[in-house]
């Protein structure tokens, strides 16, 4: 079988795409390090799959990624391994720098001391981009990060380009939009939103809720990902997005309406509360993704009322999940507890 590494297998994106590939009649080593937003709850009846192995593995281990390299051949690498919560980079960006700098370093370091080719995948995201009020940003829009997060990832990013130029490694780069889901850590917003309802609490929005990002379902990006791996350009970067932007408010009062229409009965304490701003927070992201439908074919098929839909009723029917998260869960600026 032909064998690919997922790195952040655990996570959120990562997990979901390490069943996408199982499903493609891949065999899938996941690399994940367990830190706080990765939950082996994800991956929880892989472990009997006998195309499916485990290492708890951080990337600066580069001397032991090195040997799963050369004990495993594998024709390619899905990068997902990285530090995400933009209010937990502002709060300690060290394990940032440490992670997504450092980690994506070592992780091409062990490509070339492997010396032979593997076709690398580094997801990145649309943050790195910053702020774009009016338009839409395509590949060639100037970097201009705002947070810890947003510039750890465009520094990664830019390393990935190095390496492409100066060694030659077989790299291709994707940015993609606001993903939801099945299996996202609960500080996101949307489970954040879905736990709160379901638990008749406010749900807690920044600001006055203005702030738009745009969404698309995670099997449509684990889609593209695959699709960029078998015929992406080596040495591209690829934006993923589905073109729907909501700003928050919007996004909760959905979330809303699919409860009450469809799941539960909302009593008085289930209302938006407007909380205090984030530090740096970025109005507007959103990408031009013409590249991928006309050089790929590719574009997102979920809709958001759909994908909303069908996250609420798996948070629902999931409740061990939030249950899985450890005890000791970073409490954000929008106070989520569990």
């Amino acid at each position: 079988m032909k064998k690919v590494i997922v790195t952040g297998g655990s996570g959120f994106i990562g997990s979901n795409l390490v069943k996408y590939l199982l499903k493609k009649k891949y065999f899938v080593i996941n690399i994940d390090s367990l830190k706080y937003s990765a939950n082996p709850y994800n991956t929880k009846n892989l472990s009997t799959n006998k195309n499916y192995i485990f290492f708890k593995l951080d990337l600066n281990n580069k001397n032991k990624i090195l040997k799963i390299l050369k004990r495993y051949k594998p024709i390619g690498i899905f990068n997902l391994a990285a530090e995400t919560h933009v209010d937990r980079s502002i709060d300690t960006p060290y394990n940032f720098i440490h992670s997504n700098i450092l980690g994506t370093y070592n992780l091409l370091e062990s490509i070339l001391a492997f010396k032979k080719k593997i076709k690398l995948i580094h997801i990145s995201t649309d943050e790195v981009y910053g702020d774009v009020i009016k338009g839409r940003s395509d590949e060639k829009y100037p970097y201009n990060p705002s947070s810890p997060y947003s510039s750890t990832k465009a520094s990664s990013d830019h390393l990935v380009k190095a390496y492409v130029k100066t060694y030659k490694i077989p790299a291709i780069i994707t940015n993609c939009c606001n993903n939801y889901g099945p299996n996202q850590f609960p500080e996101k917003l949307i489970p954040k939103l879905i736990y709160n309802i379901i638990k008749n609490k406010p749900l807690p929005i920044y600001g006055k809720g203005k702030n738009s990002r745009e969404w698309m379902h995670v099997h449509d990006h684990c889609e593209a990902l695959l699709l960029i791996f078998l015929k992406g350009k080596i040495g591209e970067n690829y934006n993923i997005g589905s073109g729907i932007n909501l700003k928050n408010i919007d996004i909760a009062k959905k979330l809303l309406k699919i409860a009450k229409n469809k799941y539960l009965n909302i009593n008085g304490n289930v209302k938006i509360k407007f909380v205090k701003d984030r530090p740096g927070h970025d109005i507007r992201y959103a990408l031009n993704n013409n590249k991928i439908k006309r050089k790929l074919g590719w574009k997102s098929k979920i809709t958001l009322e759909k994908g909303l839909d069908q996250t609420f009723n798996w948070y629902l029917n999931n409740e061990n999940f939030f249950k899985s998260v450890p005890k000791k869960l970073y409490v954000n600026r929008l106070g989520l507890k569990i």
